[in-house]
């Protein structure tokens, strides 16, 4: 099975992504606990090949017994998933869903995407729903930045979704490069991107079903529903406090802003209770 990867889209828009690794300080006023995080090393499987893997990554999990919803964490291509563990880990642990933060290769910005992570997201599903706490049929993919594309691809129809028999069910990305994606999702999926970041257009074209690399561009209306939320003033990185102070890089903005932050959470905690539920 041949499966299309845009390495050349990432090496040319690499940089971008190493700032973007979601970065966001949590804030947990509304909450009570939050699951510490283990430090885990698993075996993560691929589909084609009986050699496994082995894989590092982070784990929470909630107090209470029974099975919880769970949620795959994909960091971009700087790496740092232990700082989005701390950060987004944290937060969705808090509101009762298991989290698993993949810690993939270190920072490969700049450089073409290793073929062997386009499976990064499977097989943290694989390794998860082998657990006795985790509900299989309630489990999402949420990344930022290059782990946003990299969740979108994940679910798309035709690519590599149909090697597994386990099967994610949502998936979330922070400003992703959306360009090279057909748009043709498996599962309800959702888009957080600013309304000035540069990769902006190329979402809405997919989700409109406009264009797209390939000529693989989605008909509008086709396969599960994709919503995308687009931040007014707001660019790449909005979710990310470092960027309090506005930075200019090869010719692209990249500036936090507070109002974008605290409603894509908002969106976000929404977006996950309808589709996987809570506790």
């Amino acid at each position: 099975m041949s499966i299309l990867r845009p390495s050349q889209l990432f090496t040319i828009t690499a940089f971008f992504f190493f700032i973007s690794v979601g970065n966001f300080v949590p804030c947990f006023a509304d909450q009570q606990s939050i699951p510490p995080a283990k430090a885990i090393e698993f075996e993560g499987d691929l589909a084609f090949t009986p050699k496994p893997l082995t894989l590092k990554g982070y784990l929470r999990r909630p107090d209470g017994a029974g099975r919880h919803p769970a949620i795959v964490l994909l960091h971009g291509c700087g790496g740092i998933a232990e700082r989005l563990d701390q950060n987004w880990g944290q937060r969705l642990a808090s509101w009762g869903y298991v989290t698993l933060t993949i810690d993939g290769t270190g920072n490969i910005c700049g450089s073409s995407f290793p073929p062997l992570q386009d499976y990064d997201a499977y097989r943290g599903l694989n390794f998860l729903v082998r657990q006795p706490f985790v509900d299989a049929k309630r489990i999402v993919a949420i990344g930022f930045s290059l782990g946003g594309w990299l969740a979108l691809f994940s679910v798309e129809r035709g690519a590599i979704e149909q090697l597994y028999e386990n099967k994610f069910r949502a998936a979330v990305a922070y400003y992703p490069v959306c360009d090279a994606l057909k748009g043709i999702a498996t599962v309800p999926s959702l888009i957080l991107i600013g309304e000035r970041d540069a990769f902006t257009p190329g979402c809405r074209d997919m989700v409109d079903g406009r264009g797209g690399d390939f000529g693989m561009s989605r008909t509008l209306g086709e396969g599960s529903p994709i919503r995308l939320v687009v931040y007014p003033e707001a660019y790449q990185g909005f979710d990310n406090p470092r960027f309090k102070t506005p930075v200019e890089s090869l010719g692209y903005h990249l500036e936090f802003n507070q109002s974008a932050a605290d409603q894509s959470i908002d969106v976000l905690r929404e977006f996950l209770h309808a589709t996987v539920g809570s506790r």
